[in-house]
Parts: structure tokens; C-alpha cells; sequence
């Protein structure tokens, strides 16, 4: 059984690299329009006093020491942790590095 190419061209995108009518590719997540609706639906029934009830009563757990909502808190406004070892971790990577290179191994 043999396929046609797409009309959009053989490998099935349009001329800005976008997948072209006839693609089955093309069709996108199935569960988009669903997952837009539940979200529409969620910011209908959400207020922005139920939204700052809601930030007041995190940040009082957190003030209570809520570990789990200390975290919470702090990933939502400062984003997640960075590693702050990095340079020290680089610096050993090096010295390892420089011992191979030393003994005459290859990676």
C-alpha cells in the first residue's frame, strides 16, 4: 500500500517548516482542546480573593513552619534551587580530568 506525499511537499511541512495540511503528524495534542476547557473552567470559578486567600493561608503555614509549604512558597517566588556547589564541582571534574590526561588514558 503505498502513501502519496503530502500536499504541503515530501516531507510534509509548509515552507516555514510548519507540518502541512495532509500531515497526520500535524494534529497536535489530543487532549489540547480538553485541557483548555478544564483550565477555562478553573479560572472561571477562581477569584482573585479565593487566589489571595488561598497565597495568605500558604504563607501562614509556611510562617508556622510547614516545611512543605516553606518550599512551596519559596519555589513559586524565587523559582527552584540551584546547585551551588557547581564551582567546586567543576574543579574536580578538572582535576580528574588533568589525572587521566596525566596517566596517557583516553576517555
Amino acid at each position: 500500500m503505498s502513501q502519496s506525499p503530502s500536499p504541503s511537499g515530501p516531507n510534509g511541512r509548509s515552507a516555514g517548516g510548519q507540518f502541512g495540511p495532509g500531515n497526520k503528524a500535524g494534529k497536535g495534542n489530543p487532549f489540547a482542546k480538553r485541557v483548555a476547557k478544564l483550565r477555562s473552567a478553573l479560572f472561571r470559578a477562581v477569584t482573585p480573593a479565593d487566589l489571595t486567600e488561598v497565597v495568605r493561608v500558604l504563607v501562614s503555614s509556611a510562617k508556622s513552619g510547614d516545611v512543605a509549604a516553606t518550599k512551596e512558597l519559596l519555589q513559586r517566588l524565587l523559582g527552584p534551587p540551584v546547585e551551588l556547589d557547581f564551582i567546586e564541582r567543576m574543579a574536580a571534574l578538572e582535576k580528574q580530568l588533568a589525572e587521566v590526561q596525566q596517566r596517557g588514558s583516553s576517555w
